[in-house]
Parts: structure tokens; C-alpha cells; sequence
């Protein structure tokens, strides 16, 4: 299993310890470059600098994306590790050299979930190999070396700490006495957090409506396929962006996609409201999809839709 240990601002972490929020941004000033370190569910801790130099705390991937601060604000909020919008503006314009370049530059968003941090005393000491010319970040394998092992044992007592201190959807990890005496049994689980499962959707479908292609970005939502409630989860492959009244009618069931991504339309939108021309002829069309393939929408969530959502006759 790999593991990140990332350079972290002071700010930025002071900020979140303080208010135990589980979903966070870890942002990167500078927008473009990719973070690749990770799968979704792989562990990502936070270090200090030096002459602190201590591991503070961490989480699991979510995913990344690139976003405008606003964007980012809108998602995450005081998730940001900031008190407002313009708070973060000023910490971000600090870090880049086009200071003046743009009031809402495009930033990295390292998507996290399940954040948790040491109370200060029991912060740990970073590995003995982290040099100090490091300013990003460095990725661990956990099976391999003494660096390797020892970071799992962080990882393994943070959670351990994090367990007993607040309350945390922690029950896929064991108890706090099996994670004691046994470790970690299982560390990787490829789920999102919510809001980091709003910016993944509206990123792989390119900010815009699947069924219409509108682009306006306030009217935009990621629905789920199968609902949170229903036991569906926040998984890319369970979402789409869609147009809020599009989404609307997908929730409750007046629009469907088939297993062949094509946009199904129920004869009740017509029937019951004398309406929804728009829908009936985009019906049998192919929505417009993720580029990779493993974002798409599943085809057992979209069976599910279909036969106990979508309003058939």
C-alpha cells in the first residue's frame, strides 16, 4: 500500500484540527500539475515543516481536480482550511508568482476524506528520510523498508487516536482494540467523500450537462444513480452532472438512461403535465460521457434506475 506524506501549511492545518472537519481540499496554489501519487482510498498524511518537522494528522484520497478558488470555496468551504473566500485568495496569491494575474485563478484540489490529526503532543516524527529539500511531498510503500513500516505505524495510531477522540465512520477499519493489537486490516476503500463527489462528476463531464450540454455552472448538480439512501455511494461511476431540472426528473424517475448510455423518457411527462418536448426529442440519444471509460455510469446502477426509479407507463 502506498501512502503520501505531503508538506503541509501550518495554516492550513491549525485551522482544520480546530474544527474536526472529516471532507477537506488540500489545495495546490498553482493549478495544472496532476497529482498521481495515489488510487482513490490510499492514505494521505500531513507533515510540518521543519524544524517541526512532525506528521500532524491525514486522510484517503478522494481524487483531484483542477478548480477556481470560488469553485473550490463553493464546494468546500471553511473545508479549504480558510475563514472565507477572501482569506483564501490572499493565502493562494501569497504562494504564486502571477500575484496580480486573476482574482479567481485555477488551483489544484487534492480531494480528501475521513480527516483526522493528532492532538499536538502526540504528533509523530516524520521519517528520517525525508530530506529537507522536499516541497511537496513523498510516497511510501508500506511493505517496503523501515521508512515503509514505520509509516504504516503512524498511520495505524493516528487512526487509533483520531477513533477514540471523535466520532468517525471508522467500522470498515475494526475496532479501536483490533486496530490496536492487529493493525489496519484494510486501509484502501475507493469511495468519495460528498462534496469531493460533486467536484469529481463535474469535472469528468467537462462542466457540462449530460442530457442537454448546458454549461452554465450554477445550474449545474452530480446526481446520483442509485441514491445514498437506496444503498448507492459516492462513487464516480454511480453519478452524473446534470441540469437541476434534468435532475430533477431523473430523481423521480420521468428520465432514465438504458444500459447503452441513451436517454429514455417516460410517456408520463407528456401524459400528466402536457410538457417536456425538449426530452422527447433527445429520446434514444446518447448522453455525453466521461472520457475514461472507469468513470462512466455503472451498468448496475443505471439497471437500477430503470427498474425501480424510472416511471416505464
Amino acid at each position: 500500500m502506498r501512502v503520501y506524506v505531503a508538506l503541509t501549511d501550518g495554516e492550513w492545518y491549525r485551522y482544520l484540527a480546530e474544527r474536526s472537519a472529516s471532507e477537506v481540499n488540500f489545495w495546490q496554489p498553482a493549478g495544472g500539475r496532476q497529482f498521481r501519487a495515489l488510487d482513490i482510498g490510499e492514505p494521505f498524511l500531513f507533515k510540518t515543516h521543519y524544524p517541526e518537522n512532525k506528521i500532524v494528522g491525514g486522510g484517503f484520497f478522494s481524487g483531484f481536480v483542477g478548480m477556481t478558488v470560488s469553485e473550490a470555496w463553493e464546494l468546500f468551504g471553511e473545508g479549504n482550511g480558510c475563514d472565507s473566500l477572501d482569506t483564501m485568495r490572499r493565502r493562494i496569491r501569497r504562494y504564486r508568482r502571477d500575484r496580480e494575474s486573476s482574482s479567481d485563478p485555477a488551483i489544484g484540489c487534492v480531494l480528501l476524506r475521513d480527516v483526522m490529526f493528532f492532538p499536538s503532543p502526540l504528533a509523530e516524527p516524520a521519517p528520517s528520510d525525508f530530506a529537507k529539500n522536499i516541497v511537496q511531498g513523498k510516497t511510501y510503500d508500506t511493505s517496503a523498508g523501515e521508512s515503509g513500516h514505520y509509516i504504516k505505524e503512524v498511520l495505524t495510531r493516528l487512526v487509533a487516536v483520531a477513533s477514540s477522540v471523535v466520532q468517525m465512520d471508522l467500522s470498515w477499519a475494526g475496532s479501536k482494540a483490533d486496530i490496536e493489537m492487529f493493525g489496519l486490516p484494510r486501509l484502501v476503500r475507493p469511495r468519495l467523500g460528498q462534496q469531493s463527489f460533486r467536484a469529481m462528476v463535474m469535472n469528468a463531464y467537462s462542466r457540462r450537462c449530460a442530457v442537454t450540454g448546458a454549461k452554465i455552472r450554477p445550474v449545474l448538480e452530480a446526481a446520483h444513480i442509485r441514491p445514498v439512501e437506496h444503498s448507492g455511494e459516492h462513487r464516480l461511476d454511480n453519478g452524473l452532472l446534470l441540469r437541476s431540472d434534468v435532475h430533477t426528473l431523473f430523481d423521480r424517475g420521468y428520465l432514465g438512461v438504458d444500459s447503452k448510455y441513451r436517454l429514455m423518457v417516460s410517456p408520463l411527462l407528456r401524459q400528466q403535465f402536457d410538457n417536456g418536448n425538449e426530452f422527447y426529442t433527445l429520446k434514444g440519444s446518447r448522453i455525453s460521457l466521461p472520457s475514461h471509460r472507469t468513470d462512466r455510469p455503472n451498468h448496475d446502477f443505471l439497471e437500477w434506475h430503470a427498474d425501480t426509479v424510472f416511471l416505464a407507463s
